[in-house]
C-alpha cells in the first residue's frame, strides 16, 4: 500500500521541524479549516465522511478518535473537521491540533493513494462533460477549497449536472446559494446545453 503525503512530508524537512497550524472558519458553522506549513497531498483532496471511509487514511482514522468529530476532509495542506451533536469545540479543537502536530512531526502516512479525487471525474465523457470538468477543475474547485470544502461531478443527464459536496461544502446552510448562483449560474453562461445544476 502506498501512501500519498509522507514523500511530500520527507522533502527537505527535518523530524524536529516545527509543525505550523492556522485555524479558519468556514462558511458552514459545523466544520473548521486547519491550515497546516505541510504538503498534505499534492493535488486534489480526500473526504472521510465516516468512521468506515477513514480506514483509508491513517491521519482521518486517528482523527475520527476524537470526539464528536463526524468528518474529515484533507486538501493539499488543510485538514477540514466536522463536528457532529456529540463533544465540545474546545476538547475537539485540542484533539485536532495535538493530532496534527504529532502525524505530521513524526511523518506519518497522510492518506492512501485510492482515497484521493483528484479532479471532477463522474460519468459520461462527452462535449459537454469535458466542459462541465474544465471549468470545475480551473475556476470552481479552487474556489471552494478556499473555504474547506470540495465539489467533484458525478454526471450529466438530460441537462442536469449532478455534484458531490464535501469537506464544509455538506450540509453547509450556504451551500444551495452555492450552488443554484454561483456554480449553476457559471455553468450556464459557459454550456448552453446545461439547465440545471443539484447535489447527490
Amino acid at each position: 500500500m502506498s501512501y500519498l503525503g509522507k514523500t511530500a512530508i520527507n522533502r527537505g524537512m527535518s523530524t524536529t521541524e516545527r509543525v505550523d497550524i492556522s485555524l479558519e472558519f468556514t462558511p458552514n458553522p459545523n466544520t473548521l479549516k486547519y491550515v497546516v506549513n505541510r504538503t498534505l497531498l499534492e493535488k486534489g483532496a480526500a473526504n472521510f465522511p465516516n468512521l468506515e471511509a477513514a480506514e483509508r487514511s491513517p491521519l482521518a482514522k486517528r482523527l475520527f478518535g476524537i470526539l464528536g468529530v463526524a468528518g474529515v476532509m484533507v486538501g493539499k495542506n488543510f485538514v477540514t473537521v466536522t463536528k457532529g451533536d456529540s463533544g465540545d469545540w474546545e476538547g475537539l479543537n485540542r484533539g485536532v491540533n495535538d493530532i496534527l502536530k504529532d502525524h505530521l512531526l513524526n511523518n506519518m502516512p497522510v492518506v492512501d493513494e485510492s482515497a484521493v479525487s483528484s479532479g471532477p471525474t463522474g460519468q459520461g465523457s462527452g462535449a459537454v462533460e469535458d466542459k462541465i470538468r474544465a471549468i470545475l477543475d480551473a475556476e470552481i474547485r479552487p474556489a471552494v477549497a478556499m473555504d474547506g470544502g470540495d465539489i467533484t461531478f458525478e454526471r450529466y443527464e438530460n441537462g442536469t449536472v449532478y455534484l458531490l459536496l464535501q469537506g464544509s461544502c455538506s450540509g453547509c446552510p450556504s451551500s444551495t446559494a452555492t450552488l443554484k448562483m454561483g456554480i449553476e449560474t457559471r455553468l450556464k453562461e459557459a454550456i448552453p446545453e446545461v439547465q440545471e445544476v443539484v447535489s447527490v
